[in-house]
C-alpha cells in the first residue's frame, strides 16, 4: 500500500513515520509513505502558499492553486486518482471500522490544512472525503494525518506480529480490551488475577472476555450497540445488569 501526505511540514512528518512499527514497516517495504511539500507547488515568487479570507475574518487560508497542483503531481506519478482525505474538524469522526477500509485501499492521498483552513474550492474540486481526529481543533493537520497513517499501517498484512496483535486490541471488535498484566505477580499488594496463571486457556479466554464486556459497559456503552456479540455475551451483558441494577436499589445496602 501506498500513503502520501500532503503536507507544509514534511520534515515533522518524517521524524514520526522513521521510528517505532510504522517506520519498520517503511525499511522493510510493507509500506510506502511519502510527503510531499506544498510549498514546492506554489507560483509565489514569496514561496506564500496562504492569504486573507474573502470577506474578512481572521487567520489566513492556504490557497487553491498550490494545493492543486502538488496532488495533480502525485496524480501524474501514480497515473491514477488516489483517494484524498483532507484532515478536518468538519469530518466524520475516525473510527476503527473506517481504518479497516481504508486499509484495504491501494493508494490513499492525505491533505494537511494549517492557518485557518484551506480554500474551499479545492475541497470540492479533488477532495474524496473529510476526516476528523475529535472534536476539537489543533493548529494543523499533521497530527491527525499521522494518527491515520499509523492506524492504517498498522492493519497491514506482516507489520505486526500476527492479526491477534489488532484483533483483541480495543475497538477492532467494537469492544474495549481486557485489562492486561506482566511481572512482578504483586506490587504495592494488587495481585495478578490467580486465573491468568492457571495456564487454563479456555478459562483464560473466557475471563479476558467477561472483562472485555464489562469494561466496555460501563466505560463505553455506545460502543455495544455496534459489537458483533454471541449468545454467551448477552447472557452475561444481562446479568450483570441485572446485578448492578439490584445493587443500586434501594435498601440493598445493608449499612442503610
Amino acid at each position: 500500500m501506498r500513503i502520501d501526505i500532503l503536507t507544509l511540514f514534511p520534515e515533522m512528518c518524517e521524524s514520526v513515520l522513521s521510528e517505532s512499527i510504522i517506520g519498520r514497516a517503511r525499511k522493510n517495504e510493507l509500506v510506502e509513505i511519502h510527503c510531499r511539500q506544498i510549498r514546492d507547488y506554489t507560483l509565489d515568487k514569496h514561496n506564500r502558499v496562504d492569504d486573507t479570507p474573502y470577506g474578512g475574518g481572521m487567520g489566513m487560508i492556504m490557497q487553491v492553486q498550490p494545493i492543486y497542483d502538488c496532488f495533480m503531481s502525485l496524480c501524474e506519478e501514480l497515473g491514477t486518482k488516489p483517494h484524498l482525505i483532507y484532515m478536518s474538524p468538519q469530518g466524520k469522526t475516525l473510527d476503527q471500522q473506517r481504518v479497516k477500509e481504508l486499509a484495504q485501499m491501494d493508494s490513499v492521498a492525505i491533505l494537511c490544512g494549517h492557518y485557518e483552513g484551506i480554500d474551499e474550492r479545492v475541497i470540492e474540486e479533488i477532495v474524496d472525503e473529510e476526516i476528523s481526529i475529535g472534536d476539537y481543533v489543533l493548529t494543523g493537520g499533521e497530527l491527525p494525518a499521522l494518527v491515520l497513517a499509523d492506524s492504517i499501517t498498522r492493519m497491514l498484512p506482516g507489520v505486526l506480529a500476527g492479526t491477534e496483535a489488532f484483533t483483541e486490541e480495543s475497538h477492532y471488535s467494537s469492544l474495549l480490551e481486557y485489562p492486561q498484566y506482566t511481572r512482578p505477580y504483586e506490587w504495592h499488594g494488587r495481585t495478578v488475577p490467580d486465573i491468568l496463571i492457571s495456564g487454563h486457556h479456555g478459562n483464560i479466554e473466557k475471563f479476558r472476555r467477561e472483562k472485555s464486556l464489562e469494561r466496555t459497559y460501563h466505560r463505553r456503552p455506545d460502543m455495544l450497540e455496534k459489537a458483533e456479540l454471541s449468545k454467551k455475551d448477552k447472557v452475561f451483558l444481562d446479568a450483570l445488569r441485572q446485578r448492578e441494577e439490584e445493587d443500586a436499589a434501594p435498601g440493598s445496602n445493608p449499612d442503610e
